[in-house]
């Protein structure tokens, strides 16, 4: 569950970013989030097919990879709202 979670959050992410620079002001807190994201969507994915040749499910639908999925998305949130409010007080672009 929480592949399927970063993977989400991770279009979501490039998704504003895409937005952001076509209205030309991409954020670089946007852009940090984005690929702290995608590198943890890769790093599950390639869990999630070691689990697969080990003989067990691609996708762990349980409570426990559910709340850490929960954990995932809140701590990416958490360090792009720091990253936001740096860039809003230093005002970088």
């Amino acid at each position: 569950m929480c592949e399927m979670m970063t993977i989400a959050a991770a279009l979501a992410f490039t998704a504003l970013f895409i937005a952001g620079k076509r209205s030309g002001r991409p954020g670089k807190a946007v852009f940090t989030t984005m690929l702290m994201f995608w590198g943890a969507a890769l790093m599950w994915s390639v869990d999630c097919i070691a689990n697969k040749m080990d003989g067990e499910a691609l996708f762990d639908i349980s409570r426990e990879d559910t709340v850490l999925g929960f954990i995932i998305i809140g701590a990416g949130l958490l360090v792009y709202a720091a990253l936001a409010i740096r860039d809003r007080v230093t005002g970088l672009r």
